[in-house]
């Protein structure tokens, strides 16, 4: 029925352009407008009635009957914006007819499949702490679906109740890539559930950000104490060429600077009281306070050990990092890739305890 009107409108506009205008025909056809018009005035009382869909075409119609001249006379209730948006709407379509392509092209890319779409909202559910660049990285590595970072925050945006925040600060180093030949060691402190303070040495590697080791020790440390935590952390991994430090005074100690002789590594200080010249080490710490240590709780340094160690696993393995491009420290480092999963067929992995949770292949 729809299409019969609009039939009959377009054979109605062709008759009166080809009846034209002048003499009797504009005389009826100027009459009927103004009457039209007149009932439009009377038919409410406002200064600006609104129009129907049948006003609007019965004025067009009987103005194709008329000459560029008359037009203006009798157009009683019509104001200048009406004409100035009816040109408007002119010249629009005017352009839109010579500028759009007769023919579609192809369809652009399409959005993620419904599993990843899945993947993606059920990610972020088992872990809120990572952000949309971790995600797509996350899934680039598990399923070989290359996303950007803008989709995966669409879909969290539409999915999930997503919270944005900072991006973390951001630090630059002026320290070069030196592979399996520059290490980084400092210490920091944590409390267990029962208030005692453990110092915790941990020990990273430059060119691969994977961890080396951690050490821990109970109560107040000394040189002695510094040499053992470093001989622990380290193990059987190897001996670096240069160690980089800062200026604490624990390795200041004379066993420690002996121990380092022995050992034929050089050290390399830090600027004083300038953070941001050891900047990976340092990230690395406030990520395992943040994402590990802040979660849990423990009992002994034994207990701190054992977790510590579940963390390393889960850090060098599994979890992607933004200054590798979304790879794991340990691929950077040279050891096999895992297998991509399937979106369709996969399972989630448990890390840390459950405290995070990963899709890989089933």
């Amino acid at each position: 029925m729809k299409h019969l009107f609009i039939l009959l409108g377009h054979l109605l506009t062709t008759i009166a352009r080809l009846l034209g205008s002048g003499g009797a025909r504009a005389i009826v056809a100027e009459t009927v407008l103004l009457k039209q018009q007149l009932l439009v005035v009377n038919r409410s009382r406002r200064r600006a009635p609104n129009l129907s869909p049948l006003d609007r075409f019965l004025f067009g119609f009987w103005a194709l009957l008329l000459g560029e001249r008359r037009i203006p006379r009798v157009a009683v209730i019509l104001r200048p914006s009406t004409l100035l948006s009816f040109h408007d709407a002119l010249k629009k379509r005017k352009y839109r007819l010579l500028y759009t392509p007769r023919h579609r092209g192809k369809p652009g890319p399409k959005g993620p499949s419904q599993e990843i779409i899945e993947i993606i909202v059920e990610m972020k559910r088992r872990n809120p702490r990572f952000g949309c660049p971790r995600i797509a990285w996350q899934i680039a590595h598990t399923f070989g679906v290359d996303i950007d970072k803008d989709v995966v925050r669409r879909v969290l945006a539409k999915y999930y109740d997503l919270r944005p925040g900072d991006g973390g600060p951001s630090w630059l180093t002026f320290l070069g890539h030196l592979k399996d030949s520059l290490w980084s060691v400092d210490l920091f402190r944590c409390e267990s559930i029962l208030l005692k303070t453990h110092w915790v040495m941990i020990v990273m590697d430059h060119y691969s950000r994977r961890i080396i080791g951690f050490a821990v020790h109970l109560g107040n440390v000394d040189g002695i104490s510094v040499c053992r935590m470093f001989n622990e952390a380290v193990g059987r991994k190897g001996i670096p060429c240069y160690l980089s430090t800062d200026n604490d005074p624990l390795f200041t100690y004379h066993r420690w600077q002996a121990n380092l002789r022995v050992l034929g590594i050089s050290e390399i200080k830090t600027v004083p009281y300038v953070p941001l010249s050891h900047p990976f080490v340092e990230r690395l710490i406030g990520t395992t306070r943040r994402e590990f240590l802040d979660q849990t709780l423990f009992w002994s340094a034994r207990d701190l050990e054992r977790k510590l160690g579940e963390f390393k696993e889960y850090y060098n393995e599994h979890r992607v990092a933004a200054s590798l491009d979304g790879e794991t420290p340990a691929e950077v480092a040279g050891e096999p890739a895992a297998g991509r999963a399937n979106p369709r067929r996969f399972r989630w992995q448990a890390h840390c305890r459950g405290l995070y949770e990963l899709p890989m292949a089933a």
